[in-house]
């Protein structure tokens, strides 16, 4: 990954958390409280979280990465079996006739 594209990369996540944030911020505890955004920031606000998305899936394309890369535990299997070449079973040759 060069150095641009590990710039717009951390440009989206920073981006992405922030809004997030305002959002959660601002969102009432309460269901029955309004919260003081309007409908079409809202709006604005999901179309902004999906071109983001959009674009760190591209990045992620590009790079050869899954979008969907997420923390894991220690202790949680892997997604994917790493096997040795030690298991790796030799064919078997034809008999000598």
């Amino acid at each position: 990954m060069n150095d641009e594209t590990a710039k717009e990369r951390e440009i989206m996540l920073v981006m992405r958390k922030l809004l997030t944030t305002i959002v959660r911020e601002v969102t009432p505890e309460h269901k029955s409280l309004r919260h003081p955004l309007s409908e079409q920031t809202i709006q604005d606000i999901r179309a902004c979280l999906g071109l983001i998305t959009a674009r760190e899936k591209e990045l992620a394309d590009d790079a050869g990465r899954t979008a969907q890369e997420r923390p894991y535990f220690v202790d949680e299997p892997p997604a994917t079996k790493v096997v040795s070449i030690a298991e790796i079973a030799k064919p078997k040759q034809d008999e000598e006739k």
